[in-house]
């Protein structure tokens, strides 16, 4: 891997600027790609944005940036592309500071400014080589996201297309999937979420599913299945709450959606589990009603009174193989199963060794 640093100044990045909805933001007379499709979108505060500009007019020293080679010679920013940005802008016209655009200042200021040499490394080498030194390198200030950093290895135009979808602000997906998402769109949770959920169906990972359509012209398979699961969600349980926010719905939907549902069954039962004071945590109620597991609902515990009270009560004796153990060697169980209406309370509550409980569990 060849890592080389260079002086260039802000005359020549700035050269050629163009920031398009439609094919992101370049420079450097067309041969920069500024923010690449790892990269997310212009995030600098004002504040952040007039300190890069202030900085150049002290001529003090710019932290440096690091620009990757491609394969077509041109150049992709890895590392800066805030800091770039907010030049280009600044000298482009877009914004003032202390009411004095690039336009207003003399001759000799904007020299000043064109000439500043800007401290830029410039690397290639293969795809891993520029992921871990990209790792590296995002320690400090805004540190990419997991996805950002997958993005900077499967670039392409798949992945063009599936951030119109999945990483803009106001996009196609958070339209229709915000309830159900967490994260946002821009640091790419939204893109990651739906990759992985895709990839599960076949049991891979996100590399793996990235890797497989990198070189993809569209990401109509991506798109379509995920508005695929949000269509499943909305007919299975119409119903919204707030608890549905962040499930792993696309895991559900791989393992469940072909099953047949009754929309309105599934909602006397949410009602009656949202009721349930055995029930504590109300977000795994949705994967409950899907595969009956109890362990979704963290089903709430014999306190230790409880536990002691039936111990006493049953002298110690485990109420399957009635032999006699110590308290700690024992287990609180339900006697009438909690699935079967059996409540968490001390007349319910029977004292087992583990070895018994484990076999109940087991059937």
């Amino acid at each position: 891997m060849k890592i080389k640093l260079h002086e260039i100044p802000i005359r020549e990045v700035v050269k050629g600027y163009i920031d398009s909805a439609e094919n992101g933001v370049t420079g450097y007379n067309g041969r920069l790609n500024i923010r690449p499709a790892f990269q997310r979108e212009f995030i600098y505060k004002d504040k952040q944005r007039d300190e890069v500009v202030r900085t150049v007019q002290k001529n003090f020293p710019l932290n440096v940036m690091y620009w990757v080679l491609s394969d077509d010679g041109n150049f992709e920013v890895l590392d800066g592309q805030q800091r770039t940005i907010s030049l280009c802008q600044y000298v482009n016209g877009d914004y003032s500071i202390d009411h004095m655009g690039f336009d207003n200042l003399t001759k000799t200021e904007q020299e000043q400014i064109l000439d500043y040499p800007l401290m830029i490394y410039i690397c290639e080498g293969t795809d891993k080589e520029k992921l871990d030194w990209f790792k590296i390198i995002n320690i400090a200030g805004e540190q990419l996201t997991a996805q950002e950093l997958r993005n900077a290895i499967y670039t392409g135009e798949w992945l063009t297309e599936a951030k119109k979808y999945f990483s803009k602000t106001a996009c196609p997906a958070y339209a229709i999937a915000s309830d159900y998402l967490n994260g946002s769109p821009i640091r790419q949770n939204y893109l990651e979420t739906a990759i992985r959920w895709i990839a599960a169906r076949d049991d891979k990972e996100i590399e793996d599913y990235m890797a497989k359509h990198q070189h993809d012209t569209n990401c109509n398979e991506l798109w379509l299945y995920f508005q695929t699961v949000i269509n499943w969600i909305k007919a299975t349980f119409p119903n919204y709450r707030k608890e549905m926010k962040g499930l792993e719905w696309g895991v559900f939907y791989n393992k469940y959606g072909a099953g047949q549902y009754d929309p309105k069954q599934l909602e006397a039962r949410i009602v009656d589990l949202m009721d349930n004071e055995d029930v504590t945590k109300s977000s795994g109620i949705y994967e409950y009603l899907l595969d009956g597991d109890e362990r979704h609902l963290s089903i709430r515990a014999f306190t230790p009174k409880m536990a002691r009270a039936a111990y006493e009560r049953q002298k110690g004796i485990c109420a399957k193989c009635k032999k006699h153990f110590e308290i700690d060697d024992m287990q609180a169980d339900h006697i009438t199963p909690w699935s079967k209406g059996g409540k968490t309370i001390t007349e319910n509550c029977q004292m087992l060794c583990a070895d018994c409980n484990r076999r109940k569990s087991d059937i």
